[in-house]
């Protein structure tokens, strides 16, 4: 093994590919998240709506009311993350939250009509974001698919 700086190891052959920042796909992953995450900032600017609550909001438009649980599994946050989100919401008048009749445990989120009327102002975002991707509709399809596979398959390989 030779040295590359004062005491770092340079690995040969096909294991030093493996160690390249280029090749790393978290890292590809993480980039391309940063970099939908400026155009959604701009996209959701007029919405009023930051990006994780935007998502809140998208769940709610395709459900109606959830339980804060089930919201939260749909969108893989933790109630610690969640919690604000709601508050944030709430305060802003686009979701209200109540206990459940059947379980006082359960809290209810639901679109208030101000939530449900943003719905139509958020159908430009899915648009914008796809012009800005620069991908034609199918390749992104492709990408979202095998996103999805992957994350199914890291989430395995946690068990």
């Amino acid at each position: 093994m030779t040295w590359h700086g004062e005491n770092s190891p340079s690995p040969r052959g096909e294991d030093a590919d493996l160690l390249l920042l280029d090749q790393q796909i978290c890292f590809s992953l993480n980039a391309a998240s940063r970099a939908f995450g400026g155009v959604y900032r701009t996209a959701l600017k007029d919405l009023g709506l930051t990006y994780p609550q935007y998502l809140v909001m998208l769940v709610l438009w395709e459900h109606g009311s959830l339980p804060v649980k089930q919201l939260g599994e749909r969108l893989r946050l933790d109630s610690g993350t969640l919690s604000p989100l709601l508050k944030r919401l709430e305060a802003a008048g686009l979701v209200a939250r109540e206990r459940s009749p059947e379980d006082e445990r359960s809290v209810i989120v639901t679109p208030t009509p101000a939530g449900r009327a943003l719905r139509e102002g958020a159908t430009a975002v899915p648009r914008r974001i796809l012009a800005a991707a620069g991908l034609p509709l199918e390749e992104l399809r492709t990408l979202r698919e095998l996103l999805t596979r992957v994350t199914a398959n890291l989430d395995a390989a946690q068990d």
